[in-house]
């Protein structure tokens, strides 16, 4: 049984590489495969233009994605396992759309400051920091509801109301907004994985790593909340503790994704699923790993289909997540039915 999922490891790890090479070779100036190959090993003698676009532009951007990729199909697999709900996703949480607050605040919000500060407002750097602050202060709101509550499901529901909140207050700073605001804050929520720099994932890497090794600690109780609670309260696992580690790993993965890549829907709803159907199991242990090599190969090749309409357009990374992870969602639930 070991290997037989060994092999299905082994089969995506390998599509992966392929599309990460792909992810490299393409965009709006071609670069062959030999020389981006010659690049990576420090061998390269040409122009250095091709250079700086490998280096700073697209192996940060083919990282990131690998990242928030793995990032949001772990988050979305423990979001379903603990509500019981295929439904459920990473964002349910409502962390999400504190980012959007923040980064709304930061962009649509400027007429509410005065001219002193105003220019702390601008810039890419001012955008992440309005949207972490944003993902952290609702991460404390649900972890500190999620204490004081008995029915988990109880959570889903401050979740959905605390996102109608936002959308609302959102749409107030919205209406008193200018064009080139609501165009920067539409920008962000399209989402972006380019524009990273290496010093940002230096940042990023380390904090989703650790919270991503963290989360394969929780496979075991995820393993044994399948069972039901009764069983999991008959063989000793503390259900409260263990409800609120998997809400803070989640929302930590989520809060960081969002904070500088933008909402990447689907991807966190989608991968669970097809990892289940692929793997045909419910063993986390296995999920788990197929989640993470999953994770990156779909992120990896959304955006090799972002920069296929050519030299001139380069399309939103949450276009394409949604517009192929909508249908495939449809087709995996009415295929279970």
């Amino acid at each position: 049984m070991f290997v037989h999922y060994s092999k299905y490891h082994l089969f995506f790890f390998v599509l992966l590489l392929i599309a990460a090479v792909f992810n490299l070779v393409i965009g709006s100036v071609h670069i062959p495969v030999s020389d981006v190959l010659a690049i990576l090993s420090d061998n390269f003698v040409g122009k250095t233009s091709w250079e700086y676009i490998i280096l700073e532009y697209r192996l940060p951007k083919l990282v990131i994605a690998c990242l928030v990729g793995m990032s949001l199909s772990v988050a979305g697999m423990m979001m379903q396992t603990l509500f019981q709900n295929p439904m459920a996703e990473p964002y349910i949480l409502g962390v999400s759309s504190g980012a959007s607050l923040g980064v709304a605040i930061c962009i649509l919000g400027q007429s509410l400051f005065s001219l002193s500060i105003k220019d702390y407002f601008t810039g890419n750097f001012a955008i992440i920091i309005f949207a972490l602050a944003g993902s952290i202060a609702t991460m404390l709101i649900i972890l500190t509801v999620s204490q004081r509550i008995k029915q988990i499901a109880t959570l889903l529901i401050v979740g959905l109301m605390f996102s109608s909140f936002t959308s609302a207050f959102v749409n107030v700073l919205a209406y008193f907004s200018t064009a080139e605001e609501l165009k920067r804050f539409t920008f962000w929520n399209l989402g972006s994985l380019g524009n990273i720099s290496w010093q940002q994932i230096g940042f990023i890497a380390p904090l989703l790593l650790g919270t991503i090794g963290a989360s394969f600690l929780l496979n075991k109780s995820l393993n044994t909340l399948l069972m039901g609670e009764n069983y999991a309260k008959s063989i000793g696992i503390n259900l409260k503790k263990t409800k609120f580690i998997i809400i803070l790993v989640t929302c930590m993965l989520v809060a960081v994704c969002t904070a500088f890549v933008g909402p990447i829907a689907f991807v966190g709803l989608a991968v669970p699923h097809i990892t289940r159907m692929i793997y045909k199991t419910t063993n986390h242990f296995q999920l788990f790993t197929g989640n993470i090599i999953l994770g990156a190969l779909i992120l990896v090749l959304c955006d090799i289909i972002c920069q296929l309409p050519g030299e001139q357009f380069i399309l939103p990374i949450n276009a394409v997540t949604s517009i192929l992870g909508a249908p495939l969602v449809i087709y995996l639930i009415l295929r279970n039915r």
